[in-house]
Parts: structure tokens; sequence; C-alpha cells
């Protein structure tokens, strides 16, 4: 089994900074495709930055130049560090892992869309003001 387990949230300033850490753990995990999602208060769960099979990454618009995904050598940890943080931001964030085939059946064109996401950490509230 696959479990996500995210830190590193927490309440920030405007134009402040925040790193947040996902460990990821399961049988071949450091095969999956990765990402990172957020849910605003009141709102639908959206994507943030994902990095596709074959280390690609993908932001979400309203990100860009903003925020930033690594993950570590062994592809066990995943990083989200967000700058310049604005009130828009906050919301309810979450590391997602999926195993589906790089390039077939999970592309390019869906990687920030939450129902392609089979697993899920508890998630890390950011809170901007």
């Amino acid at each position: 089994d696959v479990q996500l387990v995210e830190s590193g949230g927490g309440s920030v300033q405007a134009g402040g900074s925040l790193r947040l850490s996902c460990t990821l753990s399961g049988y071949r995990v450091s095969d999956y495709c990765v990402g990172w999602f957020r849910q605003p208060p009141g709102k639908e769960r959206e994507g943030v930055g994902a990095i596709g099979g074959d280390a690609s990454q993908f932001y979400a618009d309203s990100v860009k130049g903003r925020f930033t995904i690594s993950q570590d050598s062994a592809k066990r940890t995943l990083y989200l560090q967000m700058d310049n943080l604005k009130p828009e931001d906050t919301a309810m964030y979450y590391c997602a892992a999926e195993g589906k085939k790089w390039g077939v059946e999970l592309t390019t064109d869906v990687l920030l869309e939450p129902l392609e996401f089979t697993y899920w950490g508890q998630g890390t509230q950011v809170t901007v003001s």
C-alpha cells in the first residue's frame, strides 16, 4: 500500500514563503507520478504542480513563477517551495501519487486533475494573511 504524509504547513504573511514536504512509502512508489493539490475553503480541490513519469514538471497558471516542486534523489520525499505567497493561496494542501503508466494512462493534459490520482496524504493547512 502507498502512504503519503505531508508536513510544513502554517500561517504566513503575504509575500512570505513556506516549504511543504511529503514523505512517500510503499512498493515501487519511486516510479509513481506525484503532485501537489490544494482545496481552498468552500471550493473544489485543484492541481498546483506535478511531476510526470519523465521528470517533467507542470504547474497551475496561478502559481507559475512562485511555486517550485521537487523530489529528493530517492524520490521518497516530495517538496513544494512556495514563495511570494498571496492570501488566495490559503488552502489545505495535499500531496498525491499515481501509479498509472506515464504517457499512456496518465498524460500531461490530465496531470493536474485530482481525479487522476489514487493515493493521497491527509493534508496540511496553509494560511496566508
